[in-house]
């Protein structure tokens, strides 16, 4: 599934805006019952998820994505320590790092948020904590 989904944004020239809605959901679908398997609970990646909710706080305020580019680049790390702290977060971190290289602009960031959003309710909707 981390493959599946990796190659299919890694193949999005035009930046993560192009990932096709009907295609993110039902990746998403597959994916959180698959993190709910490795045993990802949410508090493990919950700096992640404030920072996420935070920036699109702020895009929301401000309409300017350059205000934020510096901190979307910088959740990469976040997760990566999630990730090493806990195995279990290392399937995100690894889907969602390659996302984040591809975020470029508002429209690229609110389809991250998209992702993000639809994995972790799939993932609550297994039963993931």
């Amino acid at each position: 599934m981390v493959k599946l989904i990796k190659s299919k944004i890694e193949s999005l020239k035009e930046g993560l805006k192009t990932y096709p809605i009907r295609e993110l959901v039902e990746h998403a679908e597959k994916f959180g019952p698959y993190l709910k398997l490795q045993r990802l609970e949410t508090n493990q990646i919950r700096k992640f998820l404030d920072a996420i909710n935070r920036l699109k706080a702020e895009l929301a305020e401000t309409g300017d994505f350059s205000k934020i580019e510096t901190e979307v680049v910088l959740l990469k790390p976040k997760l990566a320590y999630a990730a090493a702290r806990q195995r279990a977060a290392k399937p995100l971190n690894d889907v969602m790092s390659v996302a984040i290289d591809v975020v470029r602009d508002k429209e690229d960031f609110e389809r991250l948020v998209q992702l993000i959003e639809s994995i972790i309710a799939y993932h609550k909707a297994e039963g993931g904590k």
